[in-house]
């Protein structure tokens, strides 16, 4: 059983440990100051894009483009951010195969590598990202008016591909 003292020692403690950690973060920043890291759910009409903070703790959704408007998004993109890598979906199959879509996606990879070749590629498997994307608005309360905006769904499905990099970095 905690005592008023040992409960305060450890509040304070806890306290201690949130500015050192704080303190650890905007070292890091200043020092390192690290790119952000992209992360895109291609598609045929539209394309999901998030990004990392800073630090690259956390992937937030940034926006779906129309395919056709991509490239010179994440031109402008990188010219006003520091980018430190692509990450891009693999579409993949159940038995481990590349998906039909996979074959859309690599012409556009050519190109991405053609005209921003200082910023480095990585692919990571997408499968399910859509199905989760789409639990997500259910779980976010979104009604079925909204779950229809595919658009969102990009997005949210190129936040769990980031999320994914991210946590098996």
């Amino acid at each position: 059983m905690l005592n008023k003292k040992k409960l305060s020692l450890l509040i304070d403690n806890i306290l201690i440990n949130l500015l050192l950690l704080n303190y650890n973060f905007y070292f890091c920043k200043k020092t390192y100051n690290l790119g952000r890291i992209l992360a895109i759910d291609f598609g045929k009409k539209r394309t999901g894009i998030a990004a990392t903070d800073d630090l690259q703790i956390i992937a937030s959704g940034l926006t779906t483009v129309n395919t056709d408007d991509l490239i010179p998004f994440l031109k402008k993109y990188v010219s006003k951010n520091q980018v430190e890598l692509f990450v891009v979906g693999k579409p993949k199959q159940m038995n481990n195969t590349d998906s039909e879509s996979e074959a859309l996606i690599l012409p556009f990879l050519k190109k991405l590598k053609n005209q921003i070749p200082q910023i480095p590629l990585l692919r990571i498997d997408e499968r399910f990202t859509s199905k989760i994307a789409f639990q997500t608005m259910i779980d976010g309360g979104l009604n079925k008016k909204q779950r229809q905006n595919k658009a969102l769904g990009d997005e949210i499905s190129a936040t769990i591909i980031l999320q994914s990099y991210l946590y098996n970095k």
